[in-house]
């Protein structure tokens, strides 16, 4: 698999609120913002995102990883037996994409944009 981020997601009751927040303490950019789902860094490739709840799934997820095929990523965690939580999904906003939950009951988003 080749990995090509990995971004952490914290869920939170307002986006806008925590969005400002971590603006005012931290001076982040705002990198993308879905209403829903804001993406904060500074410039460089660290980045973390604030999520309320997630549009198109059925529970938040607290990880993203990007990966160059998501497909092959997807076969494998079948195959290796874990749990999908969101099925392989092309989503409105350009990635495709699926959650499983780990053994420690992490659910983590896999995508690849399209």
């Amino acid at each position: 698999m080749d990995l090509n981020r990995a971004v952490p997601i914290l869920t939170v009751p307002e986006l806008p609120a925590a969005v400002s927040a971590y603006r005012r303490a931290l001076g982040l950019d705002v990198l993308m913002d879905h209403g829903w789902i804001a993406t904060l860094g500074s410039g460089g490739t660290a980045q973390f995102s604030l999520m309320t709840t997630d549009r198109t799934a059925p529970c938040n997820p607290v990880a993203s990883l990007e990966v160059a095929d998501v497909d092959s990523v997807h076969d494998e965690i079948v195959r290796q037996g874990f749990e999908i939580v969101h099925p392989l999904t092309d989503e409105e906003w350009g990635v495709r994409r699926f959650f499983f939950r780990d053994p420690g009951g992490n659910v983590i988003n896999v995508l690849a944009h399209r």
